[in-house]
């Protein structure tokens, strides 16, 4: 029984190597999988979706540095996401930078940007924080829709130009190297979010979470423990930023509004906020319900429902915002704490079972003679 518990623990240890060498080589695989995609595993639709399913996990990943693991509630995250989409490209196009040059100016910019902005947030704490975040990237937002100086491409946004980017990521042949670089950054942000949550650094952010005034009371400076969060996670939005450039061919000004922000914040809320995985899974499960919920919305099953189902089923917006709110009320603390709600229902159940073990007549429960 021993040895059988000591292998299965060890399984669901290693886990997560075994899916990511199964992610490794999916773009080999024709596997179909009905139902979840529109054609094979390794088809370029397929690996195209989750390519952005993989991107979007870790975006809500490095997000949750903020809202899971320092208490912060940011609405202006997607404006770090938008400047290393819109710096990698204008790099490019204006500076005529080779893509690899043109990705490190974009990140440096973002980080730049979140240390300027974030000093400046961080003064405040609560809902002034929030506030003061979405005020900066609702002026980011209109930045980029008002096209200053032709440089934004205001609301078509502008396409990444062809001759900068390497041979081997361009055409839908290439597909599986774009789904290769997901991946990558992927691993990448969650090997920088374990090591800065196993950090001192990361014990501090918990300590800032539960009660900011007794870290005061100990001696830290809680504002400089915050900022070192923010640019971090800034970073890694800017990061994401230069790989959905690869993944769409350009930077358009969605990546730049409240509502991107407002997605992070569900896909984090959703997965379950301040856990390991659950960031990723609500990334995952939302980047990949939004696109199937809309070809669901177009479908002729859909058209041809009654007026009063038809209309708001037809919004993908509704079915998700329907599909949030009941994860919320069903598994409240997300996705992932899903094992452990099911675990704690078999031991009740299990104890409930013991304690309905019927006595035999004349029999002594605490094992005596009977009188």
């Amino acid at each position: 029984m021993t040895n059988r518990s000591t292998i299965r623990r060890r399984g669901l240890r290693s886990w997560p190597i075994a899916l990511l060498i199964l992610l490794l080589v999916a773009p080999y695989s024709a596997l179909p999988v009905p139902g979840l995609l529109d054609g094979p595993l390794g088809s370029p639709g397929s690996l195209q979706l989750i390519a952005l399913c993989l991107l979007y996990g870790a975006l809500a990943s490095g997000y949750d540095l903020l809202l899971g693991r320092t208490g912060l509630l940011s609405f202006g995250h997607a404006l770090y996401f938008a400047t290393g989409l819109y710096a990698t490209d204008l790099a490019m196009l204006e500076l005529r930078l080779p893509f690899a040059a043109a990705a490190v100016f974009g990140v440096a910019c973002t980080v730049a940007l979140a240390l300027l902005l974030g000093s400046v947030s961080l003064r405040v704490t609560g809902i002034g924080f929030s506030m003061v975040t979405l005020a900066f990237a609702q002026a980011g937002s209109i930045l980029v829709q008002r096209n200053p100086g032709g440089l934004t491409g205001g609301e078509e946004g502008r396409s990444a130009p062809a001759d900068r980017l390497p041979a081997a990521l361009l055409g839908i042949e290439n597909t599986a190297n774009l789904y290769w670089i997901a991946l990558a950054y992927l691993v990448l942000t969650l090997a920088v979010v374990h090591w800065a949550v196993s950090s001192p650094a990361g014990r501090v952010w918990e300590g800032i979470r539960e009660n900011e005034r007794r870290v005061e009371v100990l001696g830290l400076r809680p504002y400089g423990y915050k900022l070192v969060a923010f640019v971090l996670a800034g970073g890694l939005a800017g990061a994401g930023g230069v790989v959905y450039l690869l993944l769409t061919g350009g930077a358009t000004p969605q990546a730049a509004t409240s509502d991107a922000t407002l997605s992070l914040l569900v896909m984090v809320v959703l997965g379950g906020s301040g856990t390991r995985w659950g960031p990723l899974l609500g990334g995952v499960i939302y980047t990949w319900a939004g696109h199937r919920l809309g070809d669901l919305a177009n479908s002729t099953a859909v058209a041809d429902l009654p007026a009063i189902l038809r209309v708001p089923l037809s919004q993908p917006l509704f079915l998700l915002g329907g599909l949030f709110v009941a994860v919320v009320y069903v598994l409240p603390g997300g996705l992932a704490r899903l094992p452990a709600r099911i675990r704690a229902a078999r031991s009740t159940r299990s104890a409930r079972a013991a304690g309905r073990v019927a006595v035999p007549p004349g029999a002594n429960p605490t094992g005596g003679s009977p009188a």
